[in-house]
Formats: C-alpha cells, structure tokens, sequence
C-alpha cells in the first residue's frame, strides 16, 4: 500500500472510532497489544482454515510434545 492510501485508511478508522464514541456515548478504552495481536491471530488461522478446507484438507491442531518429535 502507497503513502496515500495508508493514510486515507488510517483517517477513515479514526473517523468511524469517533463517529462510534459521539453517537454511542461510549469512552474509549484501549483493549492493548495483546487484544490486537490475538484477533490478527484469530483472521489468520480462519483464512487457514478456509484455504485448506477449499483444497479438501483439514488442520490439525499441534501439541506441544508431539512438535519435537
């Protein structure tokens, strides 16, 4: 993504969160990194999820001790 539309998107986020606050009444409060980090998590493993299904496979979770093996 170019410079411009980087900031066009940052600015259309910022107005939707603030067109939220003022016609909600709600404060803001910052639900941190880590919310972040875990929805971005959460999108990833969805698409994952979505492109093996597609490809007619499946994920299998992995456990910590069968990794090492």
């Amino acid at each position: 993504m170019d410079k411009a539309k980087a900031v066009t998107a940052a600015a259309h986020k910022l107005a939707r969160l603030i067109y939220s606050l003022l016609s909600k009444g709600q404060e803001y409060t910052d639900q941190g990194q880590a919310h972040y980090e875990e929805r971005y998590r959460q999108r990833v493993l969805h698409k994952l999820q979505r492109k093996a299904q597609r490809r007619g496979m499946s994920l299998v979770p992995v456990t910590p001790d069968s990794a090492t093996a």
